[in-house]
């Protein structure tokens, strides 16, 4: 790990904002660009998660929020008026990378730091936060392989792949971390790049390749997310499928975490979030302020720029550790699982 600072970010990232910079006893308004909702965490975690983080370090700051709905475009929009508002710095987790540079780069025209949340943006940004992508695929991989190999031979049957959007850089990334586990190990029927991580469209996908494959012969997916698994079992319920085979996730949501336990999604993965908004609001306080930010290593993004980065762990979760996890970190309570999941595959999860 390096130790960098903020200058220093400056200058391996293409500049650090701070003409107008504020002290924590002033305070100043922090800029947070989150690109959609339909995935359950950003409102449910990252936003409030957020806010607490950069309001407990700096009780005069204002945190002013938007977020995209999955347009690159309104997230342009977005990006611009808070930046006529005079935020100081911007937390920014891109709709699609590559555009996002056009925000970068007015940021960069005011003197204000941008920090990259989650995925990673193009242009001179001065820190990135994100947990490890790649790691995530292999994990998601990994856990289906597993489940493949306790019913016989991983290659009996074809197995299809639901990924992310390909607008979002990370999908690559667990696309990527994915291949490199399953690749010659099972036999990959059906694969697509979902548009927008739109449950609805991965419902869809999974029903087309369920024709091309047949229903029955399907023996596991990988789903890149929660959102899309939700579609994919649907499909797959349509289907007449019993029981539905091993299905992958990601995020960790609470319906994610009852059909684990219920026994429709095989894992899920488990990223401490909170951690992840701790990192950002230290990021976006230090960039502020143009105080040194240490604990980084170098990354560099799609369009060529070192931009110091900090990457996270992550869990996978199955039925055998939530109770380890989600429920030992206090992300759910055990009564809130076992609301919406069969009491007696609460008592086999130990949460009853």
């Amino acid at each position: 790990m390096l130790v960098v600072a903020v200058a220093a970010c400056g200058k391996a990232g293409g500049g650090s904002g701070g003409g107008n910079r504020k002290s924590l006893d002033e305070g100043f308004a922090v800029g947070l660009l989150l690109p959609e909702s339909k995935t359950a965490r950003y409102e449910s975690f990252d936003k409030p998660l957020i806010e607490k983080n950069l309001l407990a370090a700096c009780p005069k700051c204002t945190v002013l929020y938007q977020n995209a709905e999955q347009d690159a475009s309104k997230q342009q929009t977005q990006a611009d008026s808070l930046l006529s508002r005079g935020v100081q710095v911007l937390i920014l987790d891109p709709v699609d990378s590559r555009a996002a540079a056009s925000i970068v780069a007015r940021a960069k025209q005011q003197q204000v730091p941008v920090i990259a949340y989650d995925r990673f943006a193009s242009g001179p940004i001065d820190a990135f936060v994100t947990f490890d992508s790649e790691r995530i695929g292999q994990e998601q991989a990994k856990g289906l392989l597993a489940a493949l190999e306790q019913g016989g031979d991983p290659k009996r049957g074809p197995i299809v792949m639901i990924n992310g959007a390909p607008t979002d850089p990370n999908s690559g990334e667990y696309k990527r971390g994915a291949h490199a586990i399953l690749d010659g190990k099972v036999t990959i029927g059906f694969e697509v790049d979902t548009p927008d991580w739109s449950p609805d469209k991965a419902q869809q996908e999974m029903e087309q390749a369920l024709t091309k494959l047949g229903a029955h012969n399907v023996i596991g997916v990988y789903v890149a997310n929660d959102g899309m698994a939700s579609g994919v079992i649907a499909a797959l319920k349509g289907q007449g499928v019993t029981p539905v085979p091993p299905v992958t996730g990601q995020d960790a949501e609470l319906a994610a975490i009852q059909r684990v336990v219920a026994g429709d999604q095989y894992m899920t993965i488990y990223a401490p979030y909170a951690r992840q908004a701790e990192m950002a609001a230290k990021m976006a306080i230090a960039a502020a302020l143009g105080k040194p930010f240490e604990g980084t290593s170098i990354r560099e993004n799609a369009s060529g720029h070192k931009v110091p980065t900090v990457l996270l762990p992550v869990i996978p979760v199955t039925r055998a550790n939530v109770k380890d996890t989600v429920v030992a970190d206090g992300v759910y309570a055990a009564k809130d699982i076992c609301a919406g999941a069969p009491a007696t595959a609460c008592q086999q999860a130990g949460l009853l």
